[in-house]
């Protein structure tokens, strides 16, 4: 199986730089504490979306919850995620912040592509890496 390169510190000036969970592409993310609520910058291109800095610790909590593997399944927000992913998970009413991670309307999706990969640079989850159909589960 292929292993994902990344690289920064999660700052500002010194981004982490990741892969999609395919590897097939790369996009940058870091955290920015001055906004509210805290917040994950990642950007996609020319692209930036913005996730709630809680997510990764609430991702983790409940992948460990959970103990067992659990697909990934990547959707746009005007796209219905796939029921029992980490997609819907991170839109859920029953998350801990009752609703969306993804804070831009309209930009509010693909938690389940961008977030994973961040907890496996973390050391929180082990994340699969094949072409399609990715798994994480917490370490």
């Amino acid at each position: 199986m292929a292993t994902p390169n990344y690289s920064g510190s999660g700052t500002k000036a010194d981004p982490w730089v990741l892969q999609t969970p395919p590897l097939t592409s790369e996009y940058t993310l870091y955290k920015d504490e001055s906004l509210s609520p805290p917040a994950l910058v990642c950007t996609v291109g020319k692209t930036v979306l913005l996730y709630d800095l809680r997510c990764i610790e609430d991702l983790h909590r409940m992948l460990k919850d959970r103990g067992d593997w659990m697909e990934l399944g990547s959707a746009d927000e005007q796209k219905e995620a796939k029921e029992g992913t980490v997609e819907a998970w991170g839109r859920s009413a029953d998350n801990p912040v009752g609703g969306w991670y993804g804070l831009k309307k309209g930009l509010r999706g693909r938690f389940g592509m961008y977030i994973p990969p961040l907890l496996e640079l973390l050391g929180l989850a082990e994340v699969e890496h094949n072409a399609r159909g990715n798994r994480m589960r917490a370490r």
